[in-house]
């Protein structure tokens, strides 16, 4: 009998299971949506909803504990800086919408997704695009104008003249020393 054991177990051992939930987890927090199978995303759906609560909370005891459930600094400082702080509810933050059976198997999969899915992605959007500003900017301040080339062009062109003005003279030098023996 089970009285009182609770979580799926997924078939797979300890280590095994926990490995899967925290790769579904960063997946999460990094996608803001992911497809998987019904089981799995109830089960995800508990972790990080607890994940969740402790980047609302946003101190550093909470950081860690995140980190310690999920060890990737990337998506845990994430959650505490982009997803936890646009979040408004006290609860539910994730859905699990059943969404059709996977060819094959037949399993009935899940959407798992954040409930704030739109302005979540919108916030994140909006980084996104300043982002691509900052690079197109950082690009325009790296190319030279084109009075600058045409500057180094005609330096360039100098400096061949006079490097052909000392061959010149070096050969007829030659030639003087030549004559003169």
């Amino acid at each position: 009998m089970r009285h009182r054991v609770a979580g799926r177990s997924f078939g797979r051992t300890a280590n095994q299971r926990k490995a899967l939930f925290r790769g579904l987890v960063t997946s999460l927090f990094d996608h803001l949506k992911i497809e998987t199978t019904a089981a799995k995303a109830k089960e995800t759906k508990r972790l990080a909803e607890k994940m969740i609560t402790l980047g609302k909370k946003g101190d550093i005891h909470s950081r860690r504990l995140a980190l310690s459930r999920v060890p990737n600094k990337k998506v845990v400082t994430k959650l505490f800086t982009e997803i936890a702080p646009n979040i408004e509810r006290s609860s539910g933050y994730l859905r699990v919408v059943k969404s059709r059976f996977r060819p094959g198997d037949n399993s009935d999969m899940a959407i798992l997704e954040f409930v704030d899915y739109d302005t979540l992605r919108e916030a994140r959007g909006d980084k996104k695009e300043k982002k691509k500003e900052d690079r197109k900017s950082a690009k325009a301040d790296d190319k030279p104008d084109i009075k600058d080339k045409k500057e180094k062009k005609a330096k360039a062109a100098e400096k061949e003249d006079v490097k052909e003005e000392k061959g010149e003279k070096a050969e007829k030098a030659k030639e003087e020393a030549e004559e003169e023996k």
